[in-house]
Order: structure tokens, then C-alpha cells, then sequence
């Protein structure tokens, strides 16, 4: 394993997981927090919820993920397990199913997201950057598919 980047990455995960993520997934739960989604993925091993932020590149029914750590990150390693997922956008939950598009420009498709200073921390802090794609449920069968908060 490549060590400057496994040391990297530790670093990062602990960052994020006990001073960046916890304001900004209230920011992301309220809707408050532009180009950035919670994303639902169910524990591969646990079965329990896990709810992540992530910024996404919305394009109609398709939704793209730019993952800083690729397959390092929990929440692509549970998609990759189960790949039914839910995004909060906005204030509601959408149905979507998930795929890890492993052959895609990861670099090419952050220059297409609306937050510029997202794609530059993406790019800082990611390490092996994995594209994820989103296709969103269309809205009448969301209708019918809405689940509980």
C-alpha cells in the first residue's frame, strides 16, 4: 500500500469525521448547503443506515459523485454492496441507485460541478478519486417509493 497516501488518508478521515461532518450534515439535512447532498447507503456489514455528505453534479434524473477516497471510503464500499441508496436534496429524500463508474474522468467531472471551492477540496484532500453515478427514481414512481424520515 502506498503509505504517504494511507498516512493521508487517516488524516483526512479523522478531520472530517469529528470536526468537519458534523455542522455540515445539519447544513446538508436542512437543505442549507448548496451543491452538497446526504447520501443513505445501507452498512454492508451492519445493515444499519449511514449517512454521508457528499457534493453532487446534478444532471436531470443522474446524479455524479467525485469520492476523495475512492474505494476507501465507507459509504462507496457500501454502495458497491448494496447499491439502493437515498439522497436528501434539498429537504427531501430521493430513491436512486448507485454505481461506481471506475473508467470516468474523476478530475474532468469535478471541473463540471457549480462549487468550485468543493472540487478544490476534493482535489487537496482526496487521495484516489472514484466517480460514483446516481440514477435518481422518476418522480411519480418517488411518489409511491417515499419512505420514512
Amino acid at each position: 500500500m502506498d503509505e504517504p497516501a494511507d498516512r493521508k488518508r487517516r488524516r483526512v478521515r479523522w478531520l472530517q469525521r469529528y470536526l468537519l461532518n458534523p455542522p455540515v450534515k445539519l447544513l446538508a439535512w436542512a437543505g442549507l448547503l448548496r451543491g452538497h447532498v446526504l447520501i443513505e447507503t445501507t452498512g454492508r456489514r451492519s445493515g444499519k443506515r449511514r449517512r454521508n455528505v457528499v457534493g453532487l453534479l446534478r444532471e436531470g434524473d443522474t446524479g455524479w459523485i467525485v469520492a476523495e477516497q475512492g474505494r476507501h471510503a465507507g459509504y462507496v464500499r457500501n454502495l458497491d454492496s448494496e447499491p439502493a441508496v437515498r439522497v436528501r436534496v434539498g429537504r427531501r429524500w430521493q430513491p436512486a441507485r448507485a454505481r461506481i463508474v471506475d473508467d470516468d474522468d474523476a478530475q474532468a467531472r469535478l471541473d463540471a460541478f457549480v462549487s468550485h471551492s468543493h472540487a478544490a477540496a476534493v482535489r487537496r484532500f482526496g487521495t484516489d478519486l472514484t466517480t460514483v453515478r446516481l440514477d435518481f427514481m422518476p418522480e411519480a414512481r418517488h411518489q409511491r417509493a417515499a419512505g420514512d424520515d
